[in-house]
């Protein structure tokens, strides 16, 4: 069974920028795509990013395209997130998951995709 363990949150400012890490366990975590989701309060946990197994594919929501960057090092069974122009909207708990259908071609952005969650990472940002 595979886990994901999501890190570097914390309290930025308006414009700043920050970058994520999502620690996988699991052997097959190079097989896997995976998806980063953020949750607001009161809101629906909604897709931000994700990335093909291999690297070789990624998708944005639109809100972050041009601001965010998914990235992977399978040899360190870690996904990064570099968020860059940081917007007070953009604040939530920050989520990473795992599609377990090893090498699939297309990225899932909805959260049904993905089986295996991360614990959570909260950002912050002031105005």
């Amino acid at each position: 069974r595979s886990s994901c363990r999501r890190s570097g949150g914390g309290l930025v400012r308006t414009g700043d920028s920050l970058r994520l890490s999502c620690a996988a366990s699991g052997r097959a975590f190079s097989t896997y795509n995976m998806g980063c989701f953020r949750q607001a309060p009161g809101k629906e946990r909604e897709f931000v990013a994700a990335i093909r197994y291999d690297g070789g594919g990624t998708a944005y929501a639109d809100s972050v395209k041009g601001r965010f960057t998914i990235s992977r090092d399978n040899a360190k069974n870690t996904v990064y997130l570099q968020m860059n122009s940081l917007k007070p909207e953009d604040a939530a708990i920050y989520y990473c998951a795992a599609d377990p259908r090893e090498r699939r071609w297309t990225l899932g952005t909805d959260r049904t995709t993905y089986t295996y969650w991360g614990q959570g990472t909260l950002v912050t940002v002031s105005s």
